[in-house]
């Protein structure tokens, strides 16, 4: 009867992650390419920097059971997050712009091109479909409120930026998808043509057109969709004009790579950076709310998108700490930076350095 019982889990376990979300490790020509990037080393994708998963003091029981157990005030806020529902339809294709989602998925439009960056429309962060939902009101797009896209940029393949079932709906729409190397591996499984699949390397330059070029930058985190971690390398990009210039983040740890970029491309007009779902047990991974206002001097940003806040609840601390405390910092600090700050749907213009945002978390519980 054991015997059985233990067979049967088993198969479970195995049906359940053979399901197509999970996508699919890189193997053959792909795998040999990875294999001769100067990020793979011994066996897997390395950071710049020596990253471990935990900080120093902190160990694997007692995160998980603080994760699981710990009791946290307004993890979770009981009143629906405001946002607006913007035609993207209707925007002409002149005008310069983007559309935040929550977390870090948003909506470009540039130089007359549509770009989605890690969408996420299945009011879900997990594997397990259910576990980690969206907060109310947050979850108001859907993909059939997404014109044709031009290029899907995913800068890496956790489930919170790569989600399976919005790819699969948004597939129709798009033409090109920009990613790092391994990740197109996923798109291959999922019947991606291969020919509108660019998958690359850090430190490598993407010519769109005449008018628009995209450089993939490093980033200090990690990836995986299964048991494997770091098979597959994550990344950050800048996206430039003649006239203007973006840092899209994804998500970071602090480490000298803003430096870097930011004396190589900078200085930038909009910096999108990681700021949430944080810890200092994983700190090497994620920026903690000071860090990210090292990053935004690093990278010589006039104006600071602070992101992957307000949807998820992926770490112990309040829903709205981590825009209270980038807020309050960066008043503080030395030659305060403007900070972008929209609601869910809200217009950003891209070229509007005067554009003014309410702090719309203040009140909502």
């Amino acid at each position: 009867m054991i015997l059985t019982i233990i067979l049967l889990l088993l198969a479970l376990l195995i049906y359940f992650l053979m399901h197509p979300r999970y996508g699919k490790r890189p193997s053959g020509e792909r795998l040999v390419l990875i294999q001769k990037s100067p990020q793979y080393k011994n066996g897997k994708f390395e950071n710049e920097s020596f990253t471990p998963e935990l900080a120093e003091g902190y160990g694997y029981f007692d995160v998980l059971k603080d994760f699981f157990f710990k009791k946290v005030d307004r993890k979770i806020p009981t009143d629906i997050i405001p946002s607006i529902k913007t035609n993207l339809h209707e925007i002409p294709l002149n005008q310069d712009i983007l559309v935040w989602f929550g977390h870090s998925s948003y909506f470009i439009q540039l130089e007359g091109k549509r770009f989605l960056i890690d969408p996420v429309f299945s009011g879900n962060a997990s594997p397990i479909y259910g576990t980690t939902k969206a907060f109310k009101g947050t979850d108001i797009y859907t993909a059939d409120d997404i014109p044709e896209i031009d290029f899907l940029l995913i800068t890496h393949d956790h489930y919170d930026h790569l989600d399976y079932t919005t790819i699969m709906e948004l597939k129709p729409k798009i033409k090109k998808i920009i990613c790092p190397l391994g990740v197109g591996s996923h798109f291959e499984f999922w019947k991606f043509p291969v020919e509108s699949i660019i998958e690359k390397d850090w430190h490598q330059k993407i010519e769109l057109d005449q008018n628009i070029t995209i450089y993939t930058t490093p980033s200090r985190h990690f990836s995986g969709r299964s048991i494997n971690r770091c098979n597959t390398l994550w990344t950050s990009f800048v996206l430039e004009t003649k006239d203007f210039k973006m840092y899209l983040g994804g998500d970071s740890g602090y480490d000298k790579h803003y430096a870097a970029i930011g004396d190589k491309f900078g200085p930038f007009d909009i910096a999108l950076i990681d700021n949430g779902q944080y810890n200092p047990a994983w700190k090497y991974i994620h920026n903690l709310p000071e860090d990210v206002i090292k990053a935004m001097k690093d990278l010589k940003a006039k104006r600071v998108f602070p992101v992957h806040s307000s949807k998820f609840p992926l770490a112990l601390h309040p829903w709205d700490e981590p825009l209270l405390k980038v807020t309050e910092l960066n008043r503080l600090s030395e030659n305060p930076i403007p900070l972008i700050t929209p609601k869910i749907g809200e217009l950003v213009e891209l070229k509007n350095e005067k554009q003014e945002f309410q702090q719309w978390w203040k009140g909502v519980h």
